[in-house]
């Protein structure tokens, strides 16, 4: 269905009745408003996909870069075009649990994920950091992961701030490739 467009049947019941706004539908969102994929516990073998990603290609999970204590993914419901986080592939919670060389490894793919970003799609700018808990908006707080979001100029148009709708220019398998060709000349 088009942008604001309604069917017969639907006006003729009332719904979707015309009321002066566009609407743009996206129910892929809906799978991460119910919690698909999400853990049932806080254990690794809970259903954490932080945990099971890993065990994927490469191309399957959306893995941009793998080092020895963490690896670069794609987020799965991103914020901006390239939104990618580094990941320890040991499960813990808490930024205070990582080891020495779990800390080195996630800044250092931190570094790297920005150069890769800037390198692909020419990125102004970033947001980076970590929820630490659920009620510090961690979507899944069992497995600490860093988001990094490559941000531009002009970049939050009318879309986000008036329709709460974010478009996206680029499937996830697209970004992947280009991020992931990148990678090893950053």
């Amino acid at each position: 269905m088009l942008l604001g467009m309604t069917s017969e049947p639907e006006q003729q019941f009332g719904v979707g009745a015309p009321d002066a706004f566009q609407r743009l539908w996206t129910p892929h969102r809906m799978a991460y408003i119910q919690g698909e994929n999400k853990p049932t516990g806080t254990g690794a073998d809970d259903g954490c996909p932080f945990c099971s990603i890993p065990a994927k290609s490469d191309e399957d999970g959306l893995i941009i870069a793998r080092g020895e204590r963490v690896y670069a993914v794609l987020n799965l419901y991103p914020y901006n075009g390239g939104h990618c986080m580094v990941v320890p592939f040991r499960h813990v919670a808490d930024y205070t649990e990582l080891d020495e060389a779990e800390t080195a490894e996630l800044a250092a793919f931190t570094k790297r994920a920005m150069r890769a970003l800037r390198a692909a799609s020419g990125a102004h700018g970033f947001n980076i950091g970590m929820n630490q808990g659920a009620t510090a908006g961690a979507g899944i707080a069992a497995h600490l992961h860093q988001h990094i979001v490559p941000r531009w100029g002009g970049d939050t148009n009318f879309m986000p701030v008036v329709g709460h709708t974010k478009v996206l220019p680029q499937l996830l398998a697209d970004t992947r490739k280009m991020l992931a060709d990148v990678w090893p000349t950053v």
